[in-house]
């Protein structure tokens, strides 16, 4: 028998560029999550949200802003899903903002890959991103990148994860720039580019986890929806408009992750609830779903 789903909320935006994201968690809840996920054949244990956390301007860190608040939600989740893991339940969590996923991170088993499925790479530091936003910056706290110190030391070893422990999936080069993808190319971070998945998901997704090192075969799926372009489906709280992968492509390649016995969890992050309509998460919930159940 599949082991359950333990579901975990993290209703915070404190990392983000403005306010929103913090809204996902009860949408989702509003939308059907935990009844579409039972109907799905889905063992579902329900773990609860944490508190919200709302963006707040932090003119104090202009170029990392509110990194208390950020640490904290990160903390808190690592805290949680403590127990999750103990009890053998996959988690679910539902962000939130891409930071989220650095407390994640620090819950696991020190092997476990993380499998980065976003339109960006997230390894931007405060000496390099003017407009602050750690959610932007992700990464290069895991990786303990020099000057990103907000997030880097809230788990048990530092870095979190080593380059090889890391693979990035959809990245489209169109949003990306030199700053941002130095720490990739310097530290030779496996990257499947969006063109690669266009049109071939399920074998660029296989291809992904064939190249994963065979000590670290354990993963966890980060999944920043801005990964998808935002005019197939807008629910992102940064908008790819006219590139990015389809919705359809996003949820091929996600149920193949899912499905593979690898497979330790999944985050979901930076759903802005502002941005869509009820049909449009709708078909986010539906595709979330069909991934986990495996019917994508």
């Amino acid at each position: 028998m599949p082991r359950p789903i333990g579901l975990l909320g993290v209703p915070s935006s404190a990392g983000a560029k403005t306010p929103g994201i913090e809204k996902a968690v009860p949408a989702l809840r509003a939308a059907g999550l935990v009844p579409r996920l039972a109907a799905a054949g889905l063992d579902v244990v329900d773990h609860g949200d944490l508190p919200t956390e709302r963006w707040r301007p932090d003119p104090a860190n202009p170029r990392g802003q509110n990194p208390g608040r950020v640490a904290a939600v990160a903390a808190a989740l690592r805290e949680r899903l403590a127990p999750v893991l103990a009890a053998g339940h996959v988690p679910l969590v539902v962000g939130g903002d891409c930071t989220v996923t650095v407390g994640a991170v620090a819950a696991c088993d020190p092997a476990t890959t993380l499998v980065y499925v976003d339109g960006g790479v997230d390894t931007y530091t405060p000496a390099t991103n003017d407009e602050g936003n750690l959610d932007s910056m992700g990464v290069a706290h895991l990786l303990d990148v020099e000057g990103a110190t907000a997030l880097a030391g809230i788990g048990p070893r530092r870095p979190l994860l080593p380059p090889e422990q890391v693979v990035f999936f959809g990245v489209d080069p169109a949003r990306t720039d030199d700053v941002e993808m130095d720490v990739p190319r310097r530290h030779a971070i496996t990257l499947t580019p969006a063109d690669e998945v266009h049109g071939r998901p399920a074998a660029a997704a296989a291809d992904t986890l064939a190249a994963l090192a065979a000590p670290h075969r354990s993963f966890l799926v980060h999944l920043d929806v801005d990964v998808i372009d935002f005019l197939d489906l807008p629910v992102a709280d940064v908008p790819s408009v006219g590139f990015g992968l389809s919705a359809a492509d996003t949820f091929a390649a996600l149920g193949v992750f899912c499905a593979d016995p690898g497979f330790a969890g999944l985050v979901v992050t930076e759903v802005n609830p502002d941005h869509a309509d009820a049909a449009d998460l709708d078909r986010l919930l539906d595709g979330l779903v069909g991934a986990l159940a495996g019917t994508r």
